[in-house]
């Protein structure tokens, strides 16, 4: 076989896809695996959402083509839900773009703008597929350190500018995934008039908008002034209405930046499957505020739980007003050590901090997206497991 190109070489496995391996092979050998690691909703989406999913398959003439940029009554809906949730107008012709998951659009993103000796600025905590994405196309990453002392809140004024000038891309994600950390409208607007300033393109990855506790509202950073001369963010249904299997999603904000993607996305795939977006159409337009609000309480009532049982278990946390995580810190030792010690002695799965960045190696990533009966059944586990854990063997 030929050798694969270069680009791999600085590209690992994608974590999750090792760890399910590793969650497998005990399965297959009779283990009980409580999975705490993957942001995967356990909650179905609404039923109108899946009847109209149904209703539309079963129609003749939606299984063809459904065209590069989404159907036009899907991007409408999206322009509604933004004027609606935020108070943002997008023209849905030149200022919306449908995709097959945000994931997709935030490496296709990369490809777009990066290249040899281009850079992305990166928190040293996030979601893995912004430096992936970086890495795959070639570019570099300047990372922006992220602490609990700030709230896990970069300071872009830190940036040099000779840093500045060869970056093309600034990267934020709030309620922030792994972190659980929210931002303010303030930090948004300091953002924006950073990345005007020094001709950056702002991008806000944004799926956990709609999944917040006490009372917390998050915003959309296209809520700013003069947002959209350098700003696209990326929405997703997979958190904001269950519907991670779907793979929907749609990138919102500044027109140029939407036709530069659109170039290298219609180069990638054909659309998604039409009864798709006739469902996300539904989910948009009929979901009621208490649908969100009904669910929410589920996952701040197993929030509540996990942070009550930390202390139990050698862990600590700020309590996080929204995402689908608790972010803990390993009070002695390093997460790395604490994830395969939980997996294979308690047979918990936890993902370590060290996957999302070297500012996380103190940490793990608890997830919500769990049913209450196995979520108790894990806590309970953890309890008994700490106390007795063994030391990792060579």
């Amino acid at each position: 076989m030929p050798k694969p190109a270069e680009r791999l070489d600085n590209l690992p496995v994608y974590f999750f896809a090792v760890l399910t391996q590793r969650i497998q092979t005990l399965q297959a050998q009779g283990v009980d695996v409580i999975s705490l690691d993957i942001g995967s909703p356990d909650l179905p989406p609404p039923e109108p959402v899946v009847e109209a999913l149904a209703q539309s398959a079963r129609k003749p003439n939606t299984h063809g083509y459904s065209g590069y940029r989404g159907i036009p009554e899907f991007r409408k809906a999206v322009s509604r839900y933004y004027e609606r949730r935020f108070g943002v107008q997008l023209n849905s012709d030149t200022e919306v773009l449908a995709l097959i998951g945000s994931k997709e659009g935030i490496v296709n993103l990369s490809l777009a703008y990066l290249g040899a000796g281009d850079s992305a600025l990166i928190p040293d905590i996030s979601y893995p597929s912004y430096s992936m994405g970086a890495r795959i196309a070639g570019g570099d990453v300047h990372w922006l350190p992220l602490s609990a002392k700030t709230g896990f809140l970069p300071d872009i004024t830190s940036v040099p500018d000779s840093v500045a000038d060869h970056a093309k891309l600034l990267w934020v994600n709030y309620p922030n995934n792994p972190t659980g950390a929210t931002a303010t409208l303030d930090l948004y607007q300091e953002m924006v008039d950073w990345s005007n300033k020094h001709d950056i393109l702002l991008v806000s990855d944004n799926p956990y908008v709609d999944v917040t506790y006490d009372g917390f509202k998050a915003s959309s950073v296209l809520q700013a002034n003069n947002a959209k001369n350098c700003t696209i963010e990326f929405m997703s249904f997979s958190k904001t209405f269950n519907m991670g299997g779907w793979r929907l999603g749609a990138a919102v904000g500044n027109a140029i930046a939407i036709k530069t993607l659109l170039q290298v996305k219609s180069n990638m795939d054909s659309g998604h499957f039409r009864p798709i977006y006739d469902a996300g159409i539904v989910a948009l337009d009929t979901t009621p505020q208490s649908w969100i609000d009904e669910r929410n309480m589920v996952y701040q009532r197993r929030r509540d739980r996990i942070i009550e049982t930390l202390p139990h278990i050698g862990l600590k946390a700020a309590i996080p007003k929204g995402s689908l995580y608790v972010w803990a810190e390993v009070e002695d030792g390093d997460g790395d050590n604490y994830v395969k010690q939980a997996l294979d002695q308690a047979h918990i799965g936890f993902a370590p901090g060290s996957a999302y960045g070297t500012g996380g190696k103190k940490y793990i990533r608890i997830s919500l997206g769990i049913s209450d009966e196995r979520l108790e059944a894990a806590l309970e586990r953890l309890k008994t497991w700490y106390p007795n854990r063994k030391p990792l063997q060579d």
